[in-house]
């Protein structure tokens, strides 16, 4: 295998440390359990929206040490033992993998990835598992949110050439695809995902011949079909619009119509009104005005407040580089060790109350009320319990304020975490993309609007069982003595 194309060593030092101090301590083959998942919601949302299981999937298939890979590990300062480059030359991935399907809407200190197997694999993982995870589920959320505040508008994802490198322009395409963006202008990534994919032209377009009029016309006739001319590069309203109009009368001379007009520049709201003016007023109401430039949710929900007549929006650095949060800050986790065939649960004590973990081996169920159809909390157990399965009565309540509880009956409990590899094998069939992007459609409509609101979301509750608090404070009591 190219090491170019070799993930495997896609990860941190220290995991191959740690897996080499277990090589030589024995404790390699020793089982684990580490659950991923995320402190705090991004973008101050009410949800988030998890993307990038397929990568996840497709890293775990193609696990494998090559001779490059194990030759450059023999250069390492550590002096790496042989016969543990030997091991590593045999190494594949038995572990047992779930995970909450993409496109979920998903929310903090729930489990989301939960990982099984020996500690030497279980440890290999985490890097590439949470690279993966965070930065395609936090670009979905951002698609999510530009999605909520656009009403129905078509959005475009324009963002390769300033994302962070060509994997995070080809995979944040995905990601925001499956939010509810309609096209990409990145053309892999169309290719990769079928993704439908659009454009236009630049300025240097214009700007490459003697008049803005030429240019338009010589575009047009090159691509009759859907053209839509960027009309910001000298004057918009005086001379853009109007020769964009020009256009429009050249190609209903040949049986084709205008497709739109891009601004990319000024003031969006007045420049868009008074496009739309001359647009009608010349008969091309059908003419779409689409827009650019630094777009995100908040700029286009004040745009549409003051009446902007826009109709695509084309969203680029703001999204791809998720530019007000640059990171999720998902964490990977030890939650259990097996000793003598039965996992013994760990919790991670910290100063920060927020980041004590919740020991044990889990579960995690979103609670449908039976009347409403709606999603009234996500629910956590340990793994090993029964009532939530059989429909009984069970108590939620908020686990950082446990005095804020109530009970619920007539409910259903959707077990969210789905096997996706089981013993090292691949037993989920990743779903085509579009589908993905029908099952996060249909998530959002599972939630009341108030959780999915931009502005002050009302907060969605995430509660542990009785057991699961149960056992994190006696832990916590345990280590304290």
């Amino acid at each position: 295998m190219d090491g170019a194309n070799n993930l495997t060593l896609h990860t941190d030092k220290y995991q191959i440390n740690m897996m080499y101090a277990h090589w030589i301590n024995g404790t390699d083959g020793e089982g684990a359990v580490f659950e991923a998942f995320f402190r705090k919601l991004p973008f101050g949302n009410g949800y988030a929206v998890f993307a990038g299981l397929e990568r996840i999937v497709e890293f775990i298939r193609h696990l494998k040490f090559g001779e490059e890979e194990l030759a450059y590990l023999a250069r390492q300062e550590e002096n790496y033992d042989p016969g543990f480059l030997e091991v590593l030359r045999q190494f594949r991935f038995k572990g047992t993998v779930h995970a909450v399907e993409e496109g979920s809407l998903v929310f903090p200190n729930e489990p989301i990835v939960r990982v099984e197997g020996t500690i030497f694999e279980t440890q290999l993982v985490e890097t590439a598992l949470l690279n993966f995870m965070n930065y395609q589920t936090l670009i979905a959320t951002k698609a999510s949110r530009i999605k909520q505040v656009a009403s129905g508008d078509i959005l475009l994802e324009f963002g390769t050439r300033r994302a962070q490198e060509a994997d995070a322009a080809v995979w944040g395409a995905r990601a925001a695809y499956i939010a509810g963006f309609h096209a990409t202008s990145n053309m892999h990534a169309g290719m990769m995902f079928g993704i439908p994919t659009k454009g236009t032209h630049a300025h240097s377009w214009v700007q490459g011949h003697e008049t803005e009029e030429e240019a338009f016309l010589a575009y047009a006739k090159a691509l009759p079909d859907g053209v839509t001319l960027l009309v910001d590069t000298y004057d918009t309203l005086r001379s853009g619009v109007p020769n964009a109009i020009k256009t429009a009368r050249y190609l209903e001379s040949i049986g084709k119509r205008l497709g739109g007009i891009r601004l990319d520049s000024g003031d969006l709201a007045y420049l868009s009104k008074e496009a739309r003016k001359l647009l009608d007023a010349a008969g091309l109401q059908d003419a779409k005005i689409v827009a650019s430039n630094d777009l995100d949710e908040t700029l286009i929900f004040n745009l549409k407040a003051q009446g902007a007549k826009i109709d695509t929006w084309g969203v680029g650095t703001q999204l791809i580089t998720a530019a007000d949060q640059p990171s999720l800050g998902g964490v990977y986790k030890l939650t259990a060790r097996k000793r003598d065939g039965q996992y013994i649960p760990v919790i991670k004590i910290s100063g920060n109350p927020e980041k004590v973990s919740a020991p044990g081996k889990k579960d995690v169920y979103r609670i449908m009320n039976k009347s409403t159809g709606l999603a009234e909390a996500d629910y956590i157990t340990l793994h090993e319990e029964t009532a939530i399965l059989s429909g009984e009565r069970i108590k939620l309540f908020d686990p950082v304020h446990p005095y804020i509880h109530r009970y619920i009956s007539d409910y259903e409990a959707v077990p969210l975490l789905k096997p996706i590899v089981v013993e090292g094998e691949i037993v989920y069939k990743l779903p085509p993309l579009e589908e993905i992007r029908s099952f996060h459609e249909h998530q959002l409509s599972l939630f009341r609007p108030e959780i999915l609101r931009k502005l002050n979301p009302d907060l969605y509750p995430v509660h542990l069982s009785e057991q699961a608090w149960q056992l994190k404070t006696e832990l916590i009591k345990a280590h304290q003595e």
